[in-house]
């Protein structure tokens, strides 16, 4: 007979509150924001008092042995012998109420959960002032419990006698008093428990609840290690919880880490220490080391928690440290970032933050060389979304090779990063990519905020004024409505075009800084009447600052909307890399671009992919038309994304095989421009656009063999490829997620496409 990994049982709701209050089960979160409703947890007595089934509760037997202390604990911070996995706020809501425990609300206040009964029509209301003084209720429902059952009646029917309205039989006290009996008799009601064994580990717990689950939800992955860390180290996350609620509560004097961009949560702040401390990016190592687990091996030990906890413990109290965490923000406005509306992704800011973190502390950067690379790093991991996708897979990964390097090497580190940062800002990537995602409307596109920070970078003034930009966004002032972005090409006048959809008049590249009485004056005119008269007053030179900065062709007034924004796209993306050349320490002139080698030295990634072949089998020596279809979709995903490099010819461990087999297939095209000819048809053939713009293809000579550079501009709009087995048309919609390649469809498509394009 197969063990089960767990047992049914039941719990009275006298002793869970209990069980709670002495430590034997673990429920933190009656110190963090409540999330539930007090309406909610009215409702869950309601529904005990009727006798309505109020959900299984899961606990999870943590292995602790008995007696054993917290890290850093005290003498009677205990080891809880159970973990709650799901109940959290049921049992948050009834332990409050039946305490008397105040909870916090989102703002951190503390407020008490009251519920009331009447027990006339039998029903619960949360108290305020109105019911405290209604004599129909009884206000508080643990009275019957902590004020005892007798005392709690003959008040309420001496509250009721009172009452000139009321008059009440015998009989009818009699049935009040058995109603509030059934209020005391709630402190019996059993729950059902399912209680997983000490030996379930963390991936058979998260399944067990994900198939027990009424509603079908996953477990929350953070909350619930947050939660298993407060069995351990309850210090250490309240360590966490309140340096997110001082980052917000208005209440902190003195210093805090309040900032313009970003309310951690602990969730974020754990990421930051386990990859600090370990180099790991995944939060699910973070089970691993909670319970002593050799994160290669998997043995677990006592001796090797406490020494990982040490360790945790050690890097927390560097992340959570105000001086490093105010010094890492300031290599975002460095960077030309300055508020929270500059930011799309929480997820760079938190994992630059690792990396600002691990030159610090293991390689010894001092501050000024640590705010310029690490300004660059989070410019580009910013605009280019390489947290988006997988975005644990792709720190791990950046981990990996900084943890490859010489402690204390920073010159090594900073060498590191930079040479990521080029590999990712190619010259393609520049004059392709960039343009290519600047064709969207989004109000919320990094590609834009790379653009803001470029023109904060070269101190830029709006359009027709001498303000400069960083000032209409610095957070700390706020800008009057006069001053925002408007059309360069008036709506009104679009519509009279015929030009009407939102995303064709709210491009990027039709908006600008401007001054609104300016943008009053123009209304709905043509830029080609209120050009001249704006400009006609200013100097030549501030006119041919103002053109550069705000990215305005030599006689964009004069062209037809279209071929305008494809101009403007162009000059926005050199503004942006002009404005980001500003950030290297040596001459922008002397910026060197991303090589070959750099290319096999920073291994695959969301933009760099390697192939061994295009179109000949190495197992089965032979063509193999699958293998042109692999091309075909990494180019589309590519495409689909943020773009990136394919290199043909190199194995996965990035040796160079070279291009010999291929070219052995291509008969008397066995040559370089044969075998870009036979590249070119097949993608033009199996994509649905056209590939010149967009597609460049290259080569290069390593040891005397031969790889083929595929360098794939990020596509302006959606791309599809041909099904492996032919068909009519491409129909296949790829995509790249971290280092893998995934095909989505009906929702998840429209999505992807909706929030990718805008």
């Amino acid at each position: 007979m197969t063990p089960t990994l767990y047992r049914d049982t039941g719990y009275s709701l006298t002793h869970l509150v209990e069980d709670i209050k002495h430590g034997n089960i673990a429920l933190p979160d009656i110190q963090r924001p409540f999330v539930w409703s007090a309406a909610k947890a009215r409702d869950l007595f309601d529904s005990l008092y009727r006798g309505y089934p109020v959900g299984t509760l899961m606990l999870w037997e943590t292995g602790a042995d008995a007696g054993t202390r917290q890290v850093g604990g005290g003498e009677n911070e205990k080891v809880a012998e159970l973990l709650i996995v799901d109940g959290q706020q049921r049992l948050t809501s009834l332990y409050a109420i039946l305490t008397g425990r105040p909870v916090l609300t989102k703002t951190f206040e503390e407020r008490q959960i009251r519920v009331a009964f009447c027990p006339e029509d039998e029903t619960f209301e949360v108290t305020d002032a109105a019911i405290e003084r209604d004599p129909q209720f009884i206000p508080d429902i643990t009275a019957p419990w902590r004020g005892g059952f007798k005392q709690t009646v003959r008040s309420f029917l001496a509250r009721l006698a009172d009452d000139e309205s009321k008059h009440l039989t015998e009989e009818q006290k009699d049935e009040l008093e058995d109603r509030i009996d059934r209020v005391r008799d709630l402190q019996n009601f059993r729950f059902q428990v399912i209680e997983l064994n000490a030996s379930a580990d963390e991936e058979q717990v998260a399944e067990v609840f994900v198939r027990t689950n009424s509603e079908g939800v996953k477990l929350n992955q953070a909350d619930f290690i947050l939660t298993l860390m407060s069995v351990h180290w309850e210090k250490g996350r309240q360590q966490l919880e309140l340096f997110c609620r001082d980052a917000v509560d208005v209440a902190v004097k003195g210093p805090s880490p309040r900032n313009a961009f970003i309310d951690p949560s602990p969730d974020q702040l754990l990421r930051a220490g386990v990859g600090l401390a370990f180099r790991r990016g995944r939060l699910q190592h973070v089970y691993s080391i909670l319970r002593g687990k050799d994160l290669e091996t998997g043995d677990v030990s006592a001796g090797r928690r406490a020494a990982q906890f040490d360790e945790l413990r050690r890097a927390q109290d560097d992340v959570l440290d105000l001086t490093n965490w105010h010094e890492f923000l300031k290599c975002l406005t460095h960077a030309g970032f300055r508020s929270r509306r500059m930011v799309t992704s929480e997820n760079a800011l938190i994992y630059t933050y690792v990396l600002w973190l691990i030159g610090k502390r293991d390689f010894g950067l001092d501050l000024k060389t640590l705010r310029g690379v690490i300004a660059r790093w989070f410019f580009m991991a910013h605009t280019t979304g390489r947290y988006t996708s997988s975005p644990e897979s792709q720190i791990e990964a950046d981990l990996g090779r900084v943890a490859a390097l010489a402690h204390g090497d920073g010159a090594a580190f900073c060498s590191e990063l930079d040479r990521l940062v080029r590999a990712n800002f190619t010259g393609d990537y520049w004059e392709i990519s960039l343009p290519n995602r600047l064709d969207t409307s989004s109000a919320r596109s990094p590609v834009l905020f790379a653009y803001w920070a470029a023109l904060n970078l070269l101190d830029a003034e709006l359009l027709f004024s001498d303000l400069r930009i960083r000032e209409l966004l610095d957070p700390n002032v706020t800008a009057p409505r006069s001053i925002e972005r408007h059309h360069l090409f008036p709506r009104a006048y679009l519509n009279a075009q015929g030009v009407t959809t939102t995303r064709q008049v709210n491009a990027i590249a039709n908006m600008a800084f401007l001054d609104w009485p300016e943008n009053a004056t123009i209304s709905a005119e043509d830029p080609l009447e209120y050009w001249p008269g704006m400009t006609a007053g200013m100097e030549a030179e501030r006119l041919h600052r103002q053109r550069y900065w705000h990215a305005l062709p030599v006689g964009w007034e004069q062209l037809d909307y279209p071929t305008f924004l494809e101009r403007r796209r162009d000059l926005i993306a050199r503004v942006v890399h002009d404005g980001f050349n500003r950030l290297w320490d040596e001459d922008p002139g002397d910026e060197v671009s991303s090589t070959l080698a750099d290319l096999l030295a920073v291994g695959e990634s969301q933009t760099v992919e390697y192939k061994s072949t295009a179109r000949w089998n190495l197992h089965t020596e032979q063509v193999d038309k699958k293998l042109e279809h692999v091309i075909t979709k990494t180019v589309c995903r590519f495409l689909n994304a943020e773009g990136g490099t394919l290199l043909i010819g190199v194995d996965d461990g990035g040796q160079v095989l070279g291009l010999q087999d291929d070219m052995a297939t291509l008969g008397g095209k066995a040559s370089r421009d044969g075998y870009e000819l036979f590249l070119r048809q097949r993608l033009d053939n199996d994509l649905s656009i056209p590939t010149a713009g967009v597609v460049k293809l290259g080569f290069e000579r390593v040891d005397d063999a031969d790889v083929c550079v595929a360098s794939v501009a990020a596509s302006g709009k959606p791309v599809f490829a041909r099904p492996r087995d032919g068909g009519p048309a491409p129909t296949e919609f790829w995509v790249r997620v971290g280092n893998a390649t995934k095909q989505l469809h009906g929702e998840d498509m429209l999505e992807y496409q909706s929030g990718h394009w805008a």
